[in-house]
């Protein structure tokens, strides 16, 4: 592992700070475990100190400020990560557009993304579907009421994206298999 610790806990300290009052959809889980699940999950795959600090930022743009946030990310943490934190970003846009649309946006722009904005948006999207499996296994169909979408329509979405990932992540094929894992798991759930 090469990380740069200063760096990362600063990262660390920021995203806490930026997160603090935020929980999962419609749970009592603070967002926080969600963006270190997924920073530690580029972390135990090889992912530099800029990809670890992206991971815990990912949703900071979208969540927690738009482009202002952006603009501060960037001067905290460089401007790589701010680069790929807006690559990661869904929509900075209050209120945000039609979930469908906001979902092939995003489909389109990982055709064309960095590696690393890749591996965090894989990190991120499996450490979603294994959430959903999760807590399907444990509330069963009120699951379903927690999104913005149909099961199946959901399922669509990360399937897509496990096309996206297998086509043009280049490394990283023991999370990719995790992820189509996962993934079968949730078709059987849907």
């Amino acid at each position: 592992m090469n990380i740069d610790k200063k760096k990362y806990f600063k990262a660390l300290n920021y995203t806490y700070k930026l997160h603090y009052n935020q929980f999962r959809k419609k749970t009592n889980t603070p967002y926080f475990f969600h963006l270190s699940a997924v920073s530690n999950l580029i972390i135990e795959n090889g992912g530099t100190t800029t990809e670890a600090i992206a991971g815990l930022l990912h949703d900071a743009v979208e969540d927690q400020g738009g482009q202002k946030t952006l603009k501060e990310i960037s001067k905290k943490f460089g401007k790589q990560v701010a680069k790929i934190v807006l690559e990661c970003t869904d929509t900075d846009v209050d209120p945000k557009p039609p979930w469908y649309q906001r979902k092939l946006d995003y489909l389109k722009e990982m055709e064309s993304a960095s590696q690393s904005t890749l591996l965090v948006s894989l990190c991120d999207k499996l450490h979603n579907l294994t959430s959903i499996v999760e807590e399907y296994q444990r509330i069963k169909k009120k699951l379903w009421k927690r999104f913005n979408a149909p099961p199946s329509k959901l399922f669509w979405y990360y399937q897509q994206l496990y096309f996206n990932y297998k086509k043009y992540l280049k490394k990283h094929s023991i999370l990719k298999e995790k992820y189509s894992l996962v993934l079968k798991e949730m078709k059987k759930i849907i």
